[in-house]
């Protein structure tokens, strides 16, 4: 693969699942247990290829001294880093099928595409929380903002109903 995957993301909002995409808050809430599958593959995949590509450089440098069973193992990673490589990619466009912009990799951190006073942002998560808690301005991925209390009262009380039931939606 060329090119890094590193992926630290600024003006990704209009990338983001298209042009059309936004999340609710609740929709975005619920959304966090595949998210977070697919941001531990994604996090798996790098660390693991970060870890053969280490290898592969090395034995690289020596390729003209190697034995054979060391060149044999050069050529096997050479196979498994392409394997992984496609791996990562197919995690990467799961993700942003879903609409869910990857914002830091090493981080785990993504963004749900939203707007808050008319302006693109992100609800913001990583993968080492246990909601989502955090959003911010779509230029200011690295300040996040803790999600007011009242934002998620009006959508609890937008789902009760006038009726004072939990609508489905």
């Amino acid at each position: 693969m060329s090119g890094s995957t590193e992926r630290q993301t600024s003006g990704a909002f209009e990338k983001a699942g298209g042009p059309n995409v936004l999340f609710t808050w609740p929709v975005a809430q619920r959304m966090l247990p595949l998210v977070g599958q697919i941001l531990r593959q994604i996090r798996d995949e790098r660390q693991r290829l970060d870890r053969m590509q280490a290898e592969k450089e090395e034995l690289d440098r020596l390729r003209r001294t190697l034995a054979w069973p060391l060149r044999s193992r050069r050529y096997q990673l050479q196979e498994e880093i392409a394997a992984a490589e496609n791996d990562l990619q197919s995690a990467l466009a799961e993700l942003e099928g879903l609409g869910v912009t990857l914002v830091n990799i090493r981080s785990g951190q993504v963004g749900f595409p939203t707007t808050v006073n008319n302006r693109p942002a992100f609800f913001s998560w990583r993968c080492d929380e246990e909601a989502l808690q955090f959003w911010n301005f779509a230029e200011e991925t690295t300040e996040r903002r803790p999600i007011p209390v009242s934002w998620m009262k009006a959508t609890e009380a937008r789902r009760r109903g006038s009726s004072g039931k939990t609508e489905l939606r």
